[in-house]
């Protein structure tokens, strides 16, 4: 075969109008029968792979469709099961599939946690009691299902044996190697059934390779690959990375595998320049990563062509594979249903049927010459051109405030154990306050009402008297449950960073620009496409209204920078950091807004600080002190007795504790309820001098909490937390919920706060 050939990494699950996330929460719901839900998602998959045939694309990917989450997939692939779902072998059962990721009456859900640097989550598997045993070949179910229905050569796609262990929990250090050859025979079943199925092509993605690993783990991937070879020779391998440039090029063009794909979009030009230097071996093809899997902006195809030419002097047409950067899981799935945004903005988008299209043309162009794809590099120079000129994107205020951004004070007047004593008098709490993140149950009334606002079918007199009702119901709710701090329940907001990016200059929202976050949580990123700047207060009307009602203080609730910025997709024609320095500042003049209101308790969010950490070991210093830099930009110009908090989540805080520590948030709160212990050992290590809340209990599984295990969380962290900035919430906020569970948890929550008030308090007697 002497073309260049095209291929895809992976297909958004959730379809078009999220048809996949209807029919989960259906079969969750008990309305939809087991048989049913399985034809419904046997469709949706089917009609994505047959997309991608229209389209063009030579390599189609099999097995990256998930009921919920991949690495679940791979775990329950394998048996393994925590004990605590009564799992007695076998195939993983549909129902205990799901107990893991959502949690029982009598089973805490497995820990879920950031795929790498991106919003989506996966679960986290256990390996500390299960022995791995292949109880399924998914890969090859996949396989066959795609030949049968569609008459399609599929690429099955696995996640490798060392990316997966990597992510794992429940081993020590020492024994990676020793888990990593555990699976070594398993993986080694698979790819020899499935060539014994004829199967030609397989991806195994190992995204670890372009994180910062060290040499032995190289060398791991060179026993394991080779053990993996020798199981099924005729199987053509495509080791796939993304997201980075790859550590030791060198080594992993050595090994013995038929292909490697390699991200030269995300890479900061690392990749071509190892190529350039070191060439690549004539037998093996290169996978070329070269349309942006990750971000939402149509390719400049003149130059990604000329890009696609400089990789093809290293590698024979017949041996270049043409494909996005990454699997398009983190993209939209189509343009072609955004029907009402402006044309400017329209024509310079690309989501992953687009994407696809980009693919399938430059894979042309460098097989027929660029001529053959001339009218297509036309059309994206202009579009691209017309967005960059437009008074979008050309803000003269707003550039300027960036460029002198000296005259902006970013430190607290006076230090935090000042402003603790000053806060103390103001607020006159108790010991081990109460309070929750910020949203409460967003019931389908709730919904139903926004949806009726924004069709024009419910008045804006009539939807502000809804929410109105809402937070008063709920302030009374927080009343009589004895919370300490309230918050107004966020009934007026959809999602967190869409909010404020309706209300501020610079976004756009989708009608359908929908992706998966975790489980059927999909969400839909604002567009962050000109220049950021504010309009008029945002959060000041709902919060005045819920504190007037109430003696107890309210706290103002707002998103951070870091988290509006990471949760968006960013333009990508200036620095992510100017564009978060812009959003800063629109923040600081509505948390300025909030204190003249009024409002002395204002909580800055950031749960997404930790998953932009870059890749690369040796760039988070700089990542961190710019994060740290815009949420400061942000909440530093109060006074002192106004008191700023955080909320972080689902992250590995221990190797960024002394960032949180300088963000100088006077109260910050952290989810731990699915990993409470690990955490506390960030605390054992490293002292905290600040107000601290790790969450008590798990907001994302139905189950009521038992009042011993609040008790129990508490106590540990009150072994290595100071009891007097301690605080007691649950890890997140509690929108997804239902209001009689909430209730119910939020209950036993205050009940463990008491009582541990109360020992407390005799103790300090004695």
């Amino acid at each position: 075969m002497s073309h260049v050939r095209n291929s895809n990494l992976g297909y958004p699950r959730i379809g078009e109008k999220r048809e996949w996330k209807k029919s989960l929460e259906l079969y969750w719901a008990g309305q939809l029968e087991k048989d049913e839900f399985l034809k419904q998602m046997e469709q949706i998959r089917l009609q994505h792979l047959q997309k991608q045939i229209d389209q063009g694309i030579d390599l189609i990917p099999v097995g990256d469709f998930s009921l919920y989450d991949h690495v679940l997939d791979t775990a329950v692939m394998f048996g393994l099961v925590p004990k605590r779902f009564g799992y007695s072998g076998g195939k993983v059962s549909l129902e205990t599939y799901f107990n893991i990721a959502r949690g029982t009456k009598g089973a805490v859900a497995s820990e879920m946690t950031k795929w790498f640097n991106t919003n989506y989550h996966y679960i986290v598997p256990e390996l500390d009691e299960a022995e791995p045993a292949l109880v399924e070949n998914r890969p090859l179910q996949f396989y066959k299902e795609a030949k049968q229905k569609l008459n399609i050569e599929g690429k099955p796609v696995i996640l490798g044996p060392i990316t997966f262990v990597s992510l794992a929990k429940g081993y020590k250090a020492s024994q990676f190697k020793e888990k990593v050859n555990q699976f070594v025979p398993l993986y080694a079943e698979i790819l020899r059934e499935l060539q014994d199925e004829g199967v030609e092509w397989v991806q195994i993605d190992e995204p670890i390779l372009s994180t910062s690993i060290s040499k032995d783990l190289m060398a791991l991937f060179k026993n394991v690959y080779q053990a993996l070879y020798e199981a099924a020779p005729h199987v053509k391998v495509i080791l796939q990375t993304y997201f980075e440039a790859v550590e030791f090029y060198e080594d992993i063009i050595s090994l013995p595998v038929h292909g490697i794909g390699f991200d030269f979009v995300h890479d900061q030009g690392k990749n071509l320049e190892a190529l350039k230097k070191y060439g690549y071996p004539k037998d093996k093809v290169l996978a070329a990563g070269i349309i942006d899997g990750r971000n939402i902006w149509r390719a400049n195809l003149e130059k990604q062509y000329t890009f696609l030419e400089e990789i093809g002097q290293f590698v024979s047409k017949n041996r270049l594979i043409a494909q996005p950067s990454s699997s398009l899981l983190h993209v939209p799935v189509t343009v072609k249903s955004e029907d009402v945004l402006d044309k400017i903005l329209s024509d310079a988008l690309s989501f992953a049927d687009e994407k696809l299209y980009e693919v399938v043309t430059l894979s042309k162009g460098i097989h027929d010459g660029k001529e053959a794809i001339q009218n297509d590099i036309l059309k994206s120079t202009k579009s691209i051109a017309l967005l960059n000129q437009s008074s979008f994107r050309n803000n003269k205020a707003v550039q300027e405030s960036i460029q002198y951004l000296h005259a902006y004070k970013a430190e607290r007047e006076a230090p935090f154990q000042v402003r603790q004593r000053l806060q103390e008098k103001t607020f006159q709490l108790p010991l081990l306050p109460t309070t929750t993140i910020g949203s409460f149950p967003q019931t389908q009334e709730v919904r139903k009402q926004r949806l009726k606002w924004r069709k024009g079918e419910l008045t804006n007199a009539d939807y502000k008297h809804f929410i109105q009702a809402e937070i008063k119901k709920w302030i009374e709710i927080q009343e009589e449950l004895g919370i300490d701090v309230l918050v107004h329940g966020e009934f007026e907001r959809t999602d967190m960073v869409e909010y404020f990016g309706e209300k501020l200059d610079g976004f756009v929202f989708t009608k359908f620009g929908w992706v998966q976050s975790y489980g059927s949580r999909c969400v839909k990123p604002p567009l962050i496409y000109g220049d950021v700047s504010f309009k008029e207060p945002m959060t000041v009307e709902e919060t005045l209204y819920a504190q007037s009602l109430t003696d107890k203080p309210v706290k103002g609730m707002l998103t951070g920078p870091i988290t509006i910025l990471n949760w968006s997709f960013v333009r990508d024609d200036i620095s992510r950091y100017d564009v978060a320095n812009q959003i800063a500042l629109a923040l600081r003049k509505e948390i300025e807004e909030l204190e003249k209101s009024g409002i002395r308790m204002i909580q800055v969010d950031e749960p997404a600080i930790r998953e932009g950490l870059p890749l690369k070991r040796e760039k988070w210093e700089s990542y961190l002190s710019a994060a740290v830099y815009a949420f400061k930009l942000a909440t530093t110009a109060v006074q002192n007795e106004t008191q700023i908090h955080t909320h972080m989540c689902y992250s590995d805080f221990e190797e960024i504790i002394d960032a949180i520590h300088a963000l100088d948030a006077d109260v910050i709160s952290i989810e731990t309820s699915r990993s409470h212990g690990e955490l506390i050992y960030a605390f054992e290590n490293n002292t905290y001098d600040k107000g601290i809340g790790l969450g008590v209990y798990d907001i994302h599984s139905p189950r009521v909490p038992e009042l011993d295990e609040l008790l129990a969380n508490i106590d540990r962290a009150l072994q290595v937390l100071d009891p007097k900035l301690f605080w007691i919430n649950p890890d997140c906020g509690l929108k997804t919920r239902g209001e009689a569970e909430t209730i119910a948890a939020l209950k036993v929550m205050v009940e463990a706060a008491e009582q541990t008030r109360g020992k407390l308090l005799v103790t300090k007697k004695q």
